[in-house]
């Protein structure tokens, strides 16, 4: 079983009578040869590990390799114990994690690359929110997560995760996607609103550069993955509510893959624009002295 775009997927989940879940547990059975269980206990290790590590930096404040970020995600914890955050508990709490894994990341912490480094706090964000606050199992979490890597194995056929080839709508764009697909299906939306909602999600931040402050994976990175987690809980709910995408999944995936590529190199994971360039950006290289020279 089988699938190299959304169409196909879509008409398999519609053949079977399976959600995208299934059909993506089913792929990676027969692709691997591990058995269901096994490939299931492997991917309850990494939400194991996404969960580690998104409340790692809320509980002990981790600094970076680079100096530039650390503490933000206990800063907004105590925030969210001590005010009423505008964008409610859900939502804010999905920012505090996301926030958290790129500190762990950027600390040299374990986390899981989910699709990237770059990006790996977005799908821990939305997934640790919405088990804390709607009572997910689990084994929610684990279905939840092999629907997000079926958008992520399209995107990763069809288009690009990487933010030297795409920017950084590939990277935190992606991530977005993934987790907007499963919010969806763990409020038990349909597979073909699962897509909507990805491709929603991928469409709101195309044309996103990729702008690293010295080349590190800490500024913009971190506060990008808490907006790619906002987005995807907004999509979701947008798609829930019967809003649909008028631009079909694999048409957005194509349009984000060309818009990547006429990107210019700059503006690539390449530290030489956007944020990267700006007059602060060179002196705090130049303090720290661990940035490569720009």
């Amino acid at each position: 079983m089988n699938f190299m775009t959304g169409a196909e997927l879509l008409k398999l989940c519609e053949e079977n009578k399976k959600t995208i879940s299934e059909i993506m547990q089913e792929r990676e059975t027969a692709v691997s040869g591990m058995a269901a269980s096994e490939a299931h206990d492997l991917m309850l290790h990494s939400f194991s590990v996404m969960r580690d590590a998104a409340r790692e930096a809320v509980i002990h404040e981790r600094r970076s390799m680079g100096g530039l970020i650390g503490g933000e995600a206990r800063k907004m914890d105590a925030y969210l114990r001590e005010a009423r955050p505008l964008c409610g508990s859900l939502l804010s709490k999905a920012g505090m994690y996301a926030l958290g894994v790129l500190e762990v990341n950027a600390s040299m912490g374990l986390i899981v690359a989910a699709p990237t480094a770059g990006a790996s706090g977005v799908i821990p964000g939305v997934l640790l929110a919405m088990q804390e606050e709607e009572g997910y199992s689990d084994e929610k979490m684990v279905k939840a997560l092999f629907n997000a890597s079926a958008v992520g194995y399209l995107l990763m056929q069809n288009a690009t995760v990487a933010g030297a080839e795409g920017g950084c709508q590939a990277e935190v764009g992606s991530a977005s996607a993934m987790a907007a697909s499963a919010a969806v299906e763990l409020r038990g939306g349909s597979p073909q609103q699962c897509l909507d909602a990805a491709g929603t999600a991928l469409s709101n931040v195309m044309g996103l550069v990729c702008d690293p402050v010295g080349g590190l994976v800490e500024v913009p990175c971190q506060k990008r993955n808490a907006m790619g987690a906002a987005n995807a809980l907004m999509c979701a709910d947008i798609t829930l509510a019967g809003i649909g995408s008028l631009i079909p999944f694999d048409e957005v995936v194509s349009a984000m893959y060309q818009v990547g590529r006429s990107l210019p190199f700059e503006l690539r994971e390449t530290a030489l624009g956007g944020h990267a360039a700006t007059p602060t950006a060179r002196r705090l290289c130049a303090d720290c002295g661990k940035c490569p020279t720009v």
